[in-house]
């Protein structure tokens, strides 16, 4: 009896022959994979702490047998190589462990963070035509095995439900095994790794697939610019899902050079500076509010700091006084960090003079990232110019999956990537975040799109028109705002924020303000883009105009 057919949308990401050649030439791309350079590192570094989370420190070899037992029990679960796993897991060993396991398998990771609820998860698995989910018992307070049941519910195709700690009715993933014997080898480098997620400038994130050649180059030579080797110990402060605090340089990074990843249950002071003391910590990575906040707290901690070497700031832009803060604060190297989960990435670097540090995001990794800064329509603009950063290279993905529209908004015809953002390009190549060209609020580093609140607050009964912007905030960075007419009976404030929370979205997406307005403005014609609207009406709460 043959094998019924697999009707998937493979997983593809494709570059044009001659430019696959130039970045093999160049040895970028070296046909590495990840479960071969963990086999690797788990050989040559066997006995060197690899994993700190928690209560458990796993060696290099420990963690490479926990993801074959993992891998040989999620296959004899009856998963197959190619099978799709959405992976919801806070910053606990156990997500290092089944990111790695899948990866030995020939399964295929689908991130989706701690703070993401049912509309995102069910949207994921959708999108990825998923059939696994890994999870955790529970996660701060949430008990994400009631997510994990609506989830069946909503995406039946999800048939398997992995647990860790207390399962219930699902599978433990303490209690998996199988034969190791029957695990596959190493997958084609040029295969699809993981689909990590999009910022979602428009609405639902995309998902962007990522090869073992190219990220594996990107976490790499990230290694060098960020002065990563085996005696340094990276600190996960941020959700390990993150892009940034996963290959920039990250925890892969980290474990590529056989050096230490600290885990931290927490971004705040409390959580993390302990972990800095107890394990010599020499990098970790922040958002603009929490450098902040660590380096105000520095000078009044008991806890031993003189470890750390570099403080990377990325997720958003930092701006010089705050720079200058956080150097002040820490004592110790600031590097800016400017990059998005579709491939590129910038650094200042760490011999760079204060005032590069200061006052820009860095220049690329790559010399064969080809960046252009151009205007409306499409021509280049001279450096010191603001305009719409465009790039492709040997890390920058062509296409996302599953999302023709997507595709079609975002790529140009020979292969640049549309970022969003707006930048002026120094005569030095580095490059000045002026902001984003699209309605998309950058909250703390987690990127919201106005479009998908507006549409929740619309489907309120007693919401008549919502239009969501992003305020600046000295903490934040940005915050979100939501103008909304009321219908007949003008609801409360709160009550609008409970809905939007209550329809199963991550809580950094509840608008953070509302402001209750008779009628949105309009243009002399009478008509108004949403884009040219929210703009109006960001320009009208700055000036004062309206009462919060």
């Amino acid at each position: 009896m043959s094998e019924p057919a697999d009707t998937r949308l493979p997983l593809r990401q494709v570059w044009p022959d001659d430019f696959v050649a130039r970045y093999r030439a160049a040895g970028h791309w070296r046909g590495e994979t990840f479960p071969g350079f963990l086999r690797d590192r788990a050989q040559r570094f066997a006995d060197d702490v690899a994993v700190v989370g928690g209560d458990v420190r796993w060696t290099y070899a420990q963690l490479w047998a926990e993801a074959e037992r993992i891998a040989a029990g999620l296959l004899a679960s009856g998963l197959a190589p190619g099978d799709r796993v959405v992976v919801q897991l806070g910053n606990v060993p156990a997500f290092v462990a089944v990111v790695c396991a899948l990866f030995r398998a020939q399964l295929v990771p689908v991130y989706a963070l701690p703070a993401h609820r049912l509309t995102e998860v069910a949207h994921f698995a959708r999108r990825a035509e998923a059939g696994a989910y890994v999870c955790a018992e529970r996660y701060e307070t949430f008990d994400y095995r009631t997510l994990a049941r609506d989830l069946q519910a909503e995406v039946p195709a999800v048939r398997h439900v992995f647990v860790v700690g207390d399962a219930q009715e699902f599978a433990a993933l303490d209690a998996l095994d199988g034969d190791r014997g029957a695990l596959p080898g190493d997958p084609d480098p040029q295969s699809v790794a993981f689909l990590q997620i999009s910022g979602g400038s428009t609405g639902l994130s995309k998902l962007i697939p990522r090869t073992h050649d190219d990220y594996i180059y990107s976490f790499r030579a990230s290694n060098a610019i960020c002065g990563i080797g085996r005696d340094s110990a990276y600190l996960v402060a941020l959700p390990a899902a993150h892009n940034f605090p996963m290959s920039s340089p990250g925890f892969f990074g980290a474990l590529y050079a056989g050096a230490r990843v600290v885990l931290s249950p927490g971004p705040g002071p409390d959580a993390a500076f302990p972990l800095i003391a107890r394990e010599r910590v020499t990098c970790v990575g922040l958002v603009p509010p929490l450098a902040l906040l660590w380096a105000d707290a520095a000078a009044k901690t008991p806890h031993d700091l003189s470890s750390l070497r570099v403080v990377q700031v990325g997720g958003a832009k930092l701006v010089p006084e705050a720079a200058r803060r956080v150097i002040a604060g820490l004592g110790c190297t600031l590097q800016q960090v400017f990059g998005m989960a579709e491939g590129l990435v910038n650094y200042t670097r760490l011999d760079d003079p204060e005032d590069i540090v200061v006052h820009t995001q860095g220049r690329p990794i790559s010399p064969d990232d080809e960046v252009l800064v151009v205007d409306d329509h499409g021509d280049p603009v001279p450096d010191g110019v603001t305009g719409h950063l465009l790039a492709r290279g040997p890390y920058t993905i062509r296409a996302y999956h599953n999302d023709a529209a997507a595709n079609a908004r975002s790529f140009t015809n020979d292969g640049y990537y549309r970022t969003g953002d707006m930048v002026q390009r120094t005569a030095g190549g580095d490059l000045v975040v002026q902001g984003r060209a699209t309605d998309h609020i950058n909250r703390a580093g987690e990127k919201i799109s106005a479009e998908e609140i507006e549409d929740h607050l619309l489907a309120h009964p007693q919401v008549f028109d919502a239009a969501v912007v992003s305020v600046p905030d000295d903490f934040l960075g940005e915050r979100s705002c939501a103008f909304v007419i009321p219908g007949d009976a003008k609801p409360r404030p709160a009550e609008l924020k409970a809905w939007v929370r209550g329809r199963g979205l991550a809580a950094f997406k509840v608008p953070d303000q509302i402001v209750f307005v008779d009628a949105f403005g309009t243009t002399a014609v009478g008509k108004v883009s949403r884009r040219e609207l929210r703009a109006q009406l960001r320009e009208r709460f700055l000036s004062g105009q309206e009462a919060s």
